[in-house]
């Protein structure tokens, strides 16, 4: 049967008619939205929600604000540069619980990047949380491992969050699916490892004569967009040449003059009928590197995929992992030149809140069992479910504005939280 009920859901036979058809206009819809074919006024999109999601400045202003109030425990600086009339801007946060011992270079050092592609939107607000939490406005649950104040103490943490201004301001001004930066480049394509090459991308004809063979492997029609929709040269444009672009320019300075042990880009948006994907080198190669600090990174990710996220993620390499290539991205640049040991892209999915970031700060608490033998196992049962903590946040703040609270699922649910937390705490007991 092409379509049948089962459990209130539908499935699609990857045979069906329908199936096939839904693909055929979802393909079409792809290449021409894409490639700016398509006119906003054919096609309406569902605008930005803001009771979910600050606007650019609105959630700027308000971490500068939260770190005026905290200035023994944050501080923030400005960047910019130009490249041929071409100017960025970029804040940075700086979290240290004692600012006297923020250049102790015995720190444990993360820098994380947010909102690196414009269109995803969840990162900053991801951001935003975090620094809240760190700033001990917001708090985490008490079921939550005791040991967490100690990490903190152990840390400097620089927070970007939101690298890619410019292309955020395309997307609140109506080009709600542009990724990339003011003058049309992915800043994730810009980085010097790999620069430049692109893989093979198929005309709108090659996509619609292998419409039965995609169909075939996968009746997941979100999964499908995704797949012929990233390969499209009109969203992977890496630039001039490797740092053309003042945001890279920026960050490649960051990294070097900061020199961080863990770097995590955090991306959203993926769909592929997981709940997560924690990647690490390489992007350009379907391979990860050798050698022990590519073992402990994979056992990291493979603890937290095991614990905290039930083995909903995808874990490797980039390039291995999600089927393409990609060429001249950050985190491969971060491991390979600049020698970040522990080097991560995070990529969350329209599915539920996850636990990411704050997790990440705990990671410890779940990992020590397998990375010590003598831990004790108790920790694990202590968790609580950040997702109904995240959960609450949005529902607050959508009670500002008096909104009902079954709105909540037409958020986005792509954050990470939670296995930031563990991460960090992961790499204190490594």
């Amino acid at each position: 049967m092409g379509l049948f009920r089962r459990r209130r859901r539908l499935y699609f036979s990857p045979t069906s008619p329908l199936v096939l058809l839904c693909g055929v206009v979802l393909i079409v819809l792809c290449s021409s939205l894409v490639n700016g074919n398509s006119n906003a006024t054919q096609i309406p999109l569902t605008p930005i929600n803001h009771d979910l999601y600050h606007t650019r400045g609105a959630l700027l202003e308000e971490i500068e604000t939260l770190v005026h109030r905290h200035p023994s425990k944050l501080s923030m600086e400005t960047f910019s540069t130009q490249n041929k009339g071409y100017h960025a801007e970029m804040t940075v946060v700086t979290y240290c619980r004692n600012k006297k011992d923020c250049d102790d270079k015995s720190k444990l050092r993360i820098l994380l990047s947010f909102g690196q592609h414009g269109r995803e939107l969840i990162t900053t607000e991801l951001a935003l949380r975090i620094l809240s939490i760190l700033s001990e406005e917001e708090f985490l649950s008490s079921a939550y491992p005791l040991n967490l104040n100690n990490t903190l103490d152990r840390l400097v943490i620089k927070v970007i969050p939101m690298e890619n201004v410019n292309g955020r301001k395309l997307v609140e001004s109506g080009d709600l699916c542009e990724r990339r930066n003011g003058r049309g480049v992915d800043l994730n394509r810009n980085w010097s490892v790999d620069w430049g090459k692109k893989e093979k991308v198929c005309s709108l004809d090659n996509h619609l004569g292998g419409a039965k063979v995609v169909f075939a492997l996968s009746t997941n029609l979100a999964l499908l967009y995704w797949i012929l929709c990233d390969y499209d040269p009109y969203e992977e444009n890496p630039g001039s040449g490797p740092f053309s672009e003042p945001e890279t320019q920026i960050m490649r300075k960051l990294c070097a003059s900061f020199e961080p042990h863990i770097w995590v880009n955090v991306h959203s948006g993926m769909e592929a009928s997981i709940t997560f994907a924690l990647f690490m080198p390489y992007d350009h190669k379907n391979t990860t590197p050798e050698g022990l600090p590519s073992q402990r990174m994979r056992l990291m990710l493979e603890k937290l995929n095991r614990f905290q996220l039930k083995d909903r993620c995808l874990v490797g390499s980039g390039g291995g992992s999600v089927g393409y290539l990609a060429h001249g991205t950050a985190t491969d640049y971060m491991y390979d030149i600049a020698r970040v040991p522990m080097s991560f892209t995070f990529e969350s999915v329209l599915n539920n809140w996850s636990a990411a970031f704050f997790t990440l700060f705990s990671l410890g608490g779940v990992q020590m069992k397998e990375l010590h033998p003598n831990a004790t196992g108790s920790s694990f049962e202590k968790w609580v479910s950040i997702d109904d903590y995240l959960n609450g946040y949005l529902m607050e703040r959508k009670s500002r504005y008096g909104k009902k609270m079954e709105n909540l699922k037409e958020r986005p649910a792509n954050c990470f939280c939670c296995v930031l937390v563990k991460v960090f705490f992961a790499a204190l007991e490594i």
